[in-house]
């Protein structure tokens, strides 16, 4: 059976887009110059799509592929944030989307991609929710269906970025690093640990992923504020 979360948790876990509303303010100019890094990164192949995710919970990977996917629709780029999360998803909280529907239900065949798909207040943006939380993540990700889905998805977008769990919590991000163009870890200065992220890394290296480079946030906090930096 799947599990539904809680309606009171809406609330607590609605998360500000910076880039959509303040898309001129230095986070978000941030945001825009590791869209155009990722592009520069595609010298000898293309990408289309890319997985985000961290070494292990709190490091903002969530918040960072929204903004992430929202700079690249501002762009003109017809775009699709998928939240393949399906252990504690985000993404329909930061939308404020409903979740009865996503990519759980595309995969085991309850429902199409396009009925799958919401559309939020970003033009260009489309938005899969994670859907039920299903009892075997890793399985259904791993299946083909998976890939036949993200195949599907790269005939219509332009682009494409996957919201993923923690690397050293599940094998979730290495299953689906292997069928993505790049990938981009999340590190939070202060919290994520260097032994962390070099498991991660080995981790990751191992299932031959194509680690396009990291994003590192919360740099200051005195400020109260997010830098991003991205670099390989």
């Amino acid at each position: 059976m799947f599990k539904r979360g809680k309606k009171k948790q809406t609330d607590s876990k609605m998360r500000h887009l910076i880039t959509q509303l303040n898309p001129r303010s230095p986070i978000s100019e941030q945001f825009r110059t590791i869209r155009t890094n990722i592009q520069f990164s595609a010298v000898d192949d293309k990408i289309q799509s890319i997985i985000i995710t961290s070494a292990g919970p709190g490091a903002g990977k969530s918040i960072t592929a929204a903004n992430l996917a929202v700079v690249y629709a501002q762009q003109g780029m017809k775009t699709l944030l998928i939240d393949a999360d399906l252990r504690k998803p985000t993404v329909h909280y930061t939308f404020r989307l409903g979740n009865l529907r996503g990519l759980s239900n595309v995969l085991i065949g309850e429902a199409t991609f396009e009925e799958a798909i919401e559309h939020g207040s970003v033009d260009n943006l489309d938005i899969l929710p994670c859907g039920p939380i299903p009892p075997n993540p890793a399985e259904l990700l791993a299946s083909n269906k998976m890939k036949q889905l993200l195949e599907y998805a790269k005939q219509t977008y332009d682009f494409i970025v996957i919201d993923t769990p923690p690397v050293l919590a599940v094998a979730d991000a290495k299953i689906l690093s292997q069928i993505v163009d790049g990938t981009i870890f999340v590190v939070r200065s202060g919290l994520t640990e260097k032994e962390d992220v070099q498991k991660a890394y080995e981790l990751l290296d191992d299932g031959k992923a194509k680690i396009l480079g990291a994003v590192l946030n919360d740099v200051d906090k005195k400020e109260g504020a997010y830098y991003y930096y991205y670099g390989n």
